[in-house]
């Protein structure tokens, strides 16, 4: 799905305020750390709680296998100001069930209300759609998580309805809102963003 450019764990994609990176096994206290806590961690379809050390080790693991194979992109978020730090994390990865590919985020609590999430996502759509050649992106927010539907909607993302899954590793069903970003919509954005910026 990614093409060469981002398989090599120097890639890296800079924004105003972050810089988003390979994870690195330097990285698992901070993910459990911030990702442990109870109000992240339960927002997410993936994180356990109490989150697991090692199955966090195996994520950041399999994060970089896929990373390095092109199957989707999984990055950690640092701020430019601590580009060795971690803060969140961000990725895409291919699903072939929407026909396209699916973003995926967090932020540790005490980096919440500050835009971050949505400068990730929109650098992750961007990469997407610029490196990938995607078509489409998806996403989920669960109905209790307004902070991350405003992200998505932030980002361009159209809401398609709403779904109620049984997640496993949460041991109950949970209700999302679905959300979609297609090429042509993203392309629109980009332009808009590069006119408004020549004004």
């Amino acid at each position: 799905m990614f093409p060469d450019l981002t398989r090599d764990d120097v890639f890296r994609i800079e924004t105003r305020s972050l810089w988003l990176r390979w994870p690195r096994a330097k990285d698992v206290d901070a993910i459990v750390r911030l990702a442990g806590e109870r109000a992240v961690a339960e927002m997410t379809a993936r994180i356990r709680h109490p989150i697991d050390r090692a199955e966090t080790e195996a994520f950041v693991i399999e994060a970089r296998r896929c990373n390095a194979l092109g199957d989707g992109l999984a990055m950690a978020v640092s701020l430019r100001s601590d580009p060795a730090g971690l803060v969140g994390f961000v990725g895409i990865r291919s699903d072939a069930a929407v026909d396209g590919a699916r973003l995926g985020y967090w932020l540790g609590r005490p980096h919440w209300g500050r835009g971050l999430a949505t400068e990730a996502s929109v650098a992750m759509a961007h990469a997407y759609f610029a490196y990938a050649g995607g078509t489409a992106l998806t996403a989920e927010a669960r109905v209790e998580n307004p902070a991350s539907r405003r992200v998505l909607e932030k980002v361009g993302f159209v809401r398609t309805g709403t779904a109620t899954e049984y997640f496993p590793i949460r041991g109950w069903e949970m209700t999302s809102d679905r959300f979609r970003l297609d090429r042509a919509a993203w392309s629109a954005r980009a332009d808009r963003v590069a006119c408004d910026r020549a004004a």
